[in-house]
């Protein structure tokens, strides 16, 4: 448990706040499919989904940037994903009820990813969030990505938190680095998009969360 409450709790996007997976492994497999190669198995595709669409083309089609083909592929990936950003897309199973009880404790919360804009608003617009989270911030709004710390003081400034009072809950050792160089209190989310779970003890977070129902503990 934070033994203080928190000032701001930020949430990483990607398998810490909502489930993208299902999106993601449906428009790989969408572009597969156009290619004429086999459907993979979810669970193949789910581990990388925290890595970004470069990662989703390596998985999808063992292609590496500087591959011709990697930028073509990579550009379909994106567009078929812009088009149906939340058609599977939802919040994990109990985030809703956590940050219920954030908002009633007058706790504001917020988003910091590296998912691009374009993609991101849309889709908590989708998911009837965009009303209640008092920040999201995004590559396109900074000069340097997690893991540098200035997406999260943008975040703070925005809500008007102090960084040493606020909570960063990721699932990517990047987020912990990022939090930790913003000299926040750190969560790691095991249940994220975690190729191998037992790693994240290595991570340096402050906390681990094995499941939604342990980080809603934590943040009580």
């Amino acid at each position: 448990m934070i033994t203080e409450q928190p000032s701001a709790v930020l949430f990483d996007l990607d398998g810490t706040l909502i489930d993208t997976a299902p999106d993601f492994i449906r428009c790989l497999n969408l572009l597969r499919q156009q290619h004429g190669l086999s459907a993979l198995p979810a669970e193949q595709i789910r581990r990388s989904v925290s890595d970004g669409a470069r990662a989703m083309i390596r998985v999808g089609f063992g292609l590496e940037p500087e591959h011709p083909d990697f930028s073509g592929k990579h550009t379909a990936f994106l567009d078929l994903y812009e088009a149906g950003v939340a058609v599977e897309t939802r919040l994990f199973e109990g985030m809703n009820p956590l940050l219920l009880s954030l908002e009633q404790r007058g706790i504001p919360w917020g988003i910091v990813t590296n998912k691009p804009e374009r993609f991101a608003a849309p889709l908590i617009q989708a998911l009837g969030l965009a009303d209640r989270c008092a920040s999201l911030v995004c590559p396109d709004h900074v000069t340097d990505r997690k893991p540098h710390p200035e997406s999260l003081f943008l975040a703070c400034t925005q809500i008007g938190a102090a960084p040493e009072q606020t909570v960063y809950v990721g699932d990517h050792q990047r987020d912990i680095e990022a939090g930790r160089n913003a000299r926040m209190k750190t969560i790691a989310v095991r249940y994220g998009y975690i190729e191998e779970p037992e790693t994240v003890d290595l991570w340096q977070a402050d906390i681990v969360a094995d499941t939604v129902s342990d980080l809603a503990k934590l943040l009580h």
